[in-house]
């Protein structure tokens, strides 16, 4: 076991309890619903059914990072035992979260010069943030020194590949991201747009397709296209849907028999409250490792 503390923000959309089996701190994000405020934390406090069926009935849900003072709380008392701590952030991309850990770790500095705290903006997302997590927690419990950790992590985050769709484009639009017109429209002629993170760490929409068994198929092609080593690929994947577990497990079957030489079985889990309350329902999500993302 390595001399340093791997620590994270709470949406990784990971199994169920692997967080804390493997000691890895967490600080939550928030999702306001109906005036209350609740931590994302796994689907403990709001089971996934329920929650994704509070958007069908037109809940909607507004989102935040951690604040400041919410950091320095989290990262002090390890800080104060004098370990030393890696923090891998959500995406600047998409949150405010890196420079609110940021801005912690300089107030912190203040008052104890010597800490060793270091933070790294993932510019992952969802189970692609779970997947750069669970990498860095095997070079942790390999022994990998605190220095080569933080190394591979800066060097290596760009090559997790995150590749997105959704058949329900209701909080699309309902987020801005798309116009009225163009979610009537593409509920109609059931277009589904095929998006992915780029090396800013953005949501990006790449192409567009009709009908749910063709993007599907096209999904399953860019895991071919890009994966490391091709079909060949031998590492972890993962798969995160929004309440349509059906295609997640289709999806997961065509690449469990495509890609023999996997690490296990791909894991399949529910997209959390987080991004949840932006993509709404029919949303899939694939991740594993490729070559480094460009744009």
């Amino acid at each position: 076991m390595s001399d340093f503390i791997l620590t994270c923000c709470t949406p990784t959309d990971l199994p169920d309890g692997w967080i804390e089996k493997h000691n890895i701190p967490e600080v939550p994000f928030h999702v306001l619903i109906d005036g209350r405020d609740y931590l994302e934390d796994h689907g403990k406090t709001i089971p996934y059914k329920v929650f994704y069926d509070m958007l069908r009935k037109g809940t909607l849900p507004t989102t935040s990072q951690p604040s400041v003072a919410q950091y320095i709380e989290f990262f002090e008392p390890l800080v104060k035992e004098g370990k030393k701590i890696l923090h891998l952030a959500f995406s600047s991309g998409i949150s405010g979260a890196y420079n609110c850990a940021c801005l912690a770790r300089k107030q912190l500095l203040e008052k104890y010069p010597d800490m060793q705290l270091h933070i790294v903006d993932s510019l992952a997302a969802c189970g692609g943030y779970g997947l750069f997590v669970m990498s860095v927690c095997q070079l942790r419990d390999d022994g990998c020194s605190y220095e080569d950790a933080i190394e591979w992590a800066e060097n290596n985050r760009l090559k997790v590949h995150h590749w997105f769709y959704s058949f329900d484009l209701t909080h699309f639009y309902r987020g801005g991201r798309i116009s009225k017109t163009s979610q009537i429209f593409g509920t109609l002629l059931q277009i589904c747009p095929l998006m992915n993170v780029s090396n800013v760490g953005k949501l990006v929409i790449r192409e567009k397709y009709r009908g749910r068994k063709k993007v599907l198929l096209e999904i399953f092609n860019k895991m071919k296209t890009f994966a490391d080593g091709g079909v060949s690929y031998s590492g972890k994947c993962i798969i995160n849907h929004s309440d349509c577990p059906e295609d997640a497990l289709e999806l997961a079957s065509m690449i469990e028999e495509a890609f023999p030489n996997l690490d296990g079985k791909v894991i399949v889990e529910p997209i959390g409250m987080l991004i949840g309350s932006h993509t709404g329902p029919g949303t899939i999500a694939l991740f594993f490792y490729g070559d480094e993302r460009v744009d």
